[in-house]
């Protein structure tokens, strides 16, 4: 007996509802596995807006990984230094973030600026170029599993059946909602926010323009935006009425708390509003389906980690993915994502919150260079304990015979690192590089096998028990163990 097969039903690996950066950027990881992934997007198109517009150091890395990092250094640049106004008048200039140096460590030592609608769009082209799929268009109404996968159905168009589903629909997800996954949090600031991309005449664009709060109004904050003629308006309100986002609102509100005057704002090219909150999803995996991105965790914008953290979500679950749907790994390796997830996710909303009550500098912290997952059941340190480096730490750059690690990294193999001893054979060499040298500092001597995404999974001062590690990911055995 032939089973039927409804031909209506698209069928997919991976189905990635919302086509913000989270969803892009693990489209983009996929299609360079091979995996065939379908992005879904609500809208019509991209979402509009400069929203979270600061790219941390980690994130930078990723995105050199993912092919898209020379664009994104073009269409950005750096935050501008502080200047406070008062009555009309410079009072005042601030760092917006502690000083960074740029280093071997990681060559991406300050934050970047980018909007978040230009961050998309080359994210979008950079899926394009690798023949990954966008519908737009297409609003999820309903989600059933089973032991085999997801079906996933909309609005308009044919229902969609994926091995994997992955909810990168926001903070107000309906993936999330449908499973019946809570959210615990607290509100960070009572008071709406608005921001808006406008333009503005009668400011230089070599600050941030910053409006402390006076009377019964709140602060204002005018900040040019890189690779853009805008300038991105944000304006604590303190009443609960309804924030009047048109151009003449917004003119009011500017002239209200600077000196410039309503004429000035020449031009509103889009505008929303939202309280501060911090949540976290009580799970991240629930399940065939995973939440990422604000779906999982909704930050204040204050710290600039929402974007960045939702993008190292991504690059965590893209080689998971691979190598299950390869059949490189047990399903149970898609376990470890809430696991190492979630932990860090938390540690990054307590942060946001601390910057935004201002308990916090934008500093060490922010960049993202220092998230790890030494305690996640991935991590094999063989080593006798001590300082410095140690696996579940992120792979830092260094140039070892000749090498750039972060060009040696790219791409969607492991790394096996073998510093003052002679690197062991590995059996598939599409699946593992080897770059052998001296002993370099954090390294120090040894055997250090680096993730896909970046992270020393196993190190050992002698290859004993590394064939046993690679086993879990199919990865070839090591001769000599």
């Amino acid at each position: 007996m032939t089973e039927h097969v409804d031909v209506s039903i698209e069928q997919v690996d991976v189905l990635i509802v919302g086509a913000g950066p989270t969803g892009l950027a693990l489209g983009i990881d996929l299609a360079r596995r091979g995996v065939d992934a379908l992005v879904v997007e609500r809208g019509a198109g991209l979402s509009p807006g400069s929203r979270g517009k600061g790219l941390q150091p980690r994130t930078m890395e990723v995105f050199d990984d993912l092919g898209v990092l020379d664009a994104i250094l073009a269409a950005g640049g750096d935050y501008p230094v502080g200047t406070v106004w008062q009555n009309g008048e410079r009072v005042a200039e601030q760092n917006m973030f502690d000083p960074a140096e740029t280093n071997e460590d990681s060559p991406y030592g300050a934050p970047w600026m980018v909007p978040q609608w230009r961050t998309q769009e080359i994210l979008r082209s950079r899926l394009d170029e690798l023949g990954g799929r966008v519908s737009f268009g297409r609003e999820v109404t309903g989600l059933t599993q089973d032991s085999d996968g997801v079906t996933v159905a909309f609005a308009s168009g044919a229902p969609v059946r994926a091995r994997y589903a992955v909810a990168a629909d926001g903070g107000r997800s309906v993936i999330r909602r449908a499973l019946g996954i809570g959210m615990t949090g607290e509100t960070v600031d009572p008071n709406p926010i608005l921001v808006a991309d406008t333009r503005i005449s009668g400011l230089d664009r070599d600050n941030w323009h910053i409006f402390p709060p006076q009377g019964d109004e709140g602060f204002l904050a005018i900040c040019p935006l890189a690779g853009t003629a805008d300038f991105q308006v944000v304006a604590q309100l303190l009443d609960d009425s309804a924030p009047d986002l048109s151009l003449d609102g917004v003119r009011k509100l500017v002239a209200a708390r600077s000196h410039l005057a309503p004429e000035d704002v020449t031009e509103v090219r889009w505008a929303s509003d939202f309280r501060p909150r911090a949540a976290l999803a009580d799970r991240f995996q629930q399940g065939r389906v995973f939440l990422a991105g604000d779906a999982a965790h909704v930050h204040s914008p204050a710290g600039g980690q929402g974007l960045n953290t939702s993008v190292q979500d991504a690059y965590n679950l893209g080689w998971k993915l691979g190598a299950v749907l390869r059949g490189e790994a047990p399903a149970s390796l898609l376990d470890t994502y809430e696991e190492e997830r979630r932990p860090n996710a938390a540690e990054m909303l307590g942060l946001s919150t601390k910057v935004h009550r201002g308990e916090a500098r934008r500093g060490e912290a922010t960049r993202q260079l220092g998230i790890g997952y030494r305690e996640s059941s991935l991590t094999e340190e063989t080593r006798a304990a001590g300082e410095g480096l140690r696996a579940g730490d992120r792979a830092p750059n260094r140039t070892i015979a000749g090498v750039r690690l972060l060009d040696g990294f790219r791409g969607p193999h492991w790394t096996l690192l073998a510093l003052g001893t002679e690197a062991p054979a590995v059996g598939d060499s599409d699946a593992v590089r080897v770059v052998e040298g001296p002993p370099t500092e954090p390294y120090g001597t040894g055997l250090f096998l680096v993730r896909p995404d970046g992270y020393v999974g196993w190190a050992g001062d002698t290859e004993s028990g590394l064939a046993k590690y690679t086993e879990r990911f199919n990865l070839g055995r090591p001769t000599g163990s």
